[in-house]
């Protein structure tokens, strides 16, 4: 699997960065604008927060998404047997906000959030107009008035006991929104599937940033970005004892936005009562 090492401000980025989403559902991107010692402050900044006990105070309401979501509530991938071993913070603008760490979470959600709509902007300059036209609007305007766009601050914890079997950090899995931007996480572990059924190791060199299509854009494009499936491993020897801090930012639609031939909410409502047995309400648009 050749998933593309992309320089941002190259003649052309834009090509590559389709084509490899096109064929890998995944591209590795450089030189881009986010400031990487601010990537190394929200993971620093973060993993402090997690071990304190600050973040029992920051559990979500019935029927919420933003705050804190600890282990035992943890997300169970679809057609796995155990939940993922980890915890997250779902950080949203108007939503619940711890001081300390959100400044920097702020500052990583506005940067990645320009740097993705850059991305949806090339995707709708270098896609074949014969896919673009199942689109209902340019991909860079699904995202206007939306408030879904999420910033998941993940803590993989280090393995003090023998995890429950067939476990893994993220088990194999595919994303639901638009686009997802992974600045380089502070560990290995994060692998994609071939067509043949090989998995390969992702690239997390410091400073470059994952991107990966998920199954809004893949409905969107009628199946010419692909929803690539992903997992993270759980790791062994020396590699046990250390925690994995990452920080995906998932990129969705405004709820009303057409997307095949339901909308970004429909999606999303139906993913959700799958993946953790809950209901959502649909947001307004900002």
């Amino acid at each position: 699997m050749n998933i593309a090492t992309v320089d941002f401000d190259a003649p052309e980025a834009a090509h590559r960065f389709a084509d490899s989403l096109r064929t890998t559902g995944f591209a590795v991107v450089v030189g881009h604008p986010i400031p990487s010692d601010l990537i190394g402050r929200v993971q620093d900044d973060w993993l402090d927060w997690f071990a304190s006990d600050d973040k029992y105070g920051y559990l979500p309401d019935e029927g919420a998404q933003d705050g804190y979501h600890p282990q035992d509530v943890s997300e169970t991938a679809v057609g796995a047997d155990v939940k993922d071993v980890k915890e997250y913070y779902h950080w949203y603008p108007w939503g619940r906000s711890p001081q300390g760490p959100s400044e920097s979470a702020a500052a990583l959600h506005q940067q990645a959030t320009a740097l993705a709509t850059t991305l949806l902007g090339w995707l709708d300059r270098a896609t074949p107009a014969i896919v673009a036209d199942h689109f209902s609007m340019p991909l860079s305007q699904m995202l206007q008035g939306s408030r879904r766009t999420l910033l998941r601050i993940i803590h993989y914890p280090p393995l003090t006991s023998p995890p429950p079997s067939g476990a893994m950090r993220a088990a194999a899995h595919e994303d639901i929104n638009l686009l997802t931007v992974l600045p380089a996480s502070t560990r290995p572990g994060l692998q994609v599937l071939d067509t043949g059924g090989a998995w390969h190791e992702v690239p997390c060199d410091p400073g470059s940033v994952v991107i990966n299509s998920g199954d809004m854009l893949a409905l969107a494009s009628a199946g010419f970005y692909p929803s690539t499936t992903h997992r993270v491993l759980l790791p062994e020897g020396k590699e046990a004892r250390l925690p994995r801090m990452a920080t995906p930012l998932f990129l969705h639609a405004a709820d009303d936005v057409r997307i095949g031939d339901t909308t970004a909410f429909g999606m999303l409502r139906d993913r959700l009562r799958t993946i953790r047995g809950i209901e959502i309400e649909a947001l307004p648009s900002d």
